[in-house]
C-alpha cells in the first residue's frame, strides 16, 4: 500500500470540506457503515486538490502506479528467491488509468527485465483483474514448463475520484483505495505458494452496464449500480457450484474461501447466498476494514493472509467479481 494512510472519517471530512454533497447525513451513514476503518492513498491529505483536472490526475496515476508496481514486483521476486532476469513473461493489470506504452513495458526498464521478456497488459477487468492475469500466467507456464511469469496488479483510485450528486459515486469514494500486489508463477517448483488449478468464469450480461468505469469530461467516473449488491449472491452461487462440480469437490472439502473484498453489502450478499457461517469471510472483511477496496490487488491481499493459516493438503477457492458482470474463480491446493 502507498504511504499515506487516511482514516475513514478523514476521507469524509476532506470531501465534505470541499463538496456540499458530502455534508448530508445519509452520506455520513454510508461512510460510517462501510466496514472500513482506514485506507491508503498515493495522495497525502494536505495535497488533495478539489480542482484537479484530468491531466494532473493522469500524472498522479502514472507516478503512483509505477512506484507501487515496482515495489511489489521486487518483493515478489525476493520471496521467490529469483532475479528479474529469470522472468519470461510479465502481466500487468489495472483499471484506474491508461498508459501506452503500458506498465509491462515501463516496468521492464525499472526492474531490469531482459529485453526478450514477453509482456501483456490487461485493462478494464476491474476488481476481478487478478484472476485473468493469474490464468494467463498459469497457461503460459504450462505451455512452457521451464519459464516463469510475473503478475502485477496495481490501482490508484485516488487518481480517478469523481464527485456528482449520485449515490454510486458516493459509494465509490466511500470504499475505493490505492494498492498493488504481485505474484511469481512457475511450474511445479518448490515454493511457499499454493498450486493453481482449474479456473472458471460465469458472466451475467444483464448487468453489463451496472459496474465499471465510465468517462465524463476525460475523467474516470465509477459505475456501481445498487443492482450489484443483489446480483452478487446468485452469480457467485452459480460460479462456485460450477467450479466445485467440474473438480469433483464437495463444499465441505474447501478449507479456505478467498474472496475479493468488494464491499460490506456485497460480502453480506455472498455470505447469505452461500449460507456461510459468519467467520467464513473473516479475512475478506479484515482486508476491507484495513485496506478498503483496492480493486484488482485486493484478492491477492486476502490470499496473502490466507497463506499464513493454510496447511499442506488444504484446498482453497479464489473468487472475484468484476465488470461484465463476471465471477472469476479458481481452485488452489497447498
Amino acid at each position: 500500500m502507498p504511504p499515506h494512510r487516511w482514516k475513514q472519517a478523514e476521507v469524509l471530512e476532506t470531501f465534505a470540506e470541499h463538496f456540499p454533497e458530502y455534508r448530508d447525513r445519509a452520506v455520513r451513514r454510508l461512510f460510517e457503515n462501510s466496514g472500513i476503518d482506514s485506507r491508503n492513498f498515493v495522495l497525502a491529505r494536505d495535497r488533495f486538490d478539489p480542482t484537479a483536472d484530468a491531466d494532473s490526475l493522469h500524472g498522479l496515476f502514472r507516478t503512483g502506479a509505477v512506484d507501487l508496481a515496482h515495489g511489489v514486483a521486487q518483493e515478489a521476486l525476493a520471496q521467490a528467491d529469483i532475479g528479474s532476469e529469470d522472468i519470461d513473461l510479465v502481466i500487468a493489470t489495472t483499471c484506474t488509468g491508461y498508459l501506452c506504452p503500458g506498465l509491462s513495458a515501463i516496468l521492464g526498464e525499472t526492474l531490469g527485465l531482459r529485453d526478450d521478456v514477453q509482456r501483456a497488459d490487461l485493462v478494464g477487468m476491474g476488481c476481478a483483474g487478478a484472476m485473468p492475469a493469474l490464468q494467463r500466467a498459469h497457461d503460459f507456464v504450462h505451455a512452457y514448463p521451464s519459464r516463469r511469469a510475473l503478475v502485477i496488479t496495481v490501482e490508484v483510485a485516488s487518481a480517478c475520484w469523481y464527485v456528482d450528486d449520485t449515490v454510486e459515486t458516493v459509494v465509490g469514494n466511500t470504499i475505493c483505495a490505492d494498492g498493488a500486489a504481485a505474484a511469481v508463477v512457475g511450474n511445479g517448483e518448490a515454493a511457499e505458494g499454493p498450486l493453481l488449478e482449474q479456473f472458471g468464469t460465469v458472466i451475467d450480461r444483464r448487468f453489463l452496464d451496472s459496474v465499471g468505469l465510465d468517462f465524463h469530461s476525460a475523467r474516470h467516473r465509477i459505475v456501481l449500480s445498487k443492482e450489484v449488491r443483489t446480483a452478487a449472491g446468485p452469480i457467485v452461487r452459480r460460479a462456485i457450484k460450477a467450479l466445485l462440480v467440474s473438480n469433483g469437490l464437495a463444499r465441505d472439502e474447501v478449507d479456505h474461501w478467498i474472496f475479493h473484498s468488494g464491499g460490506k453489502r456485497v460480502l453480506d450478499s455472498i455470505e447469505s447466498a452461500l449460507e456461510f457461517p459468519p467467520e467464513t469471510l473473516e479475512l475478506s472483511r479484515e482486508v476491507l476494514r484495513t485496506c478498503g477496496n483496492m480493486s484488482s490487488p485486493t484478492l491477492l491481499f486476502v490470499l496473502e493472509r490466507t497463506r499464513e493459516r493454510a496447511k499442506p493438503g488444504d484446498v482453497g477457492v479464489l473468487l472475484a467479481l468484476g465488470p461484465g458482470l463476471a465471477a472469476e474463480t479458481a481452485i488452489l491446493r497447498w
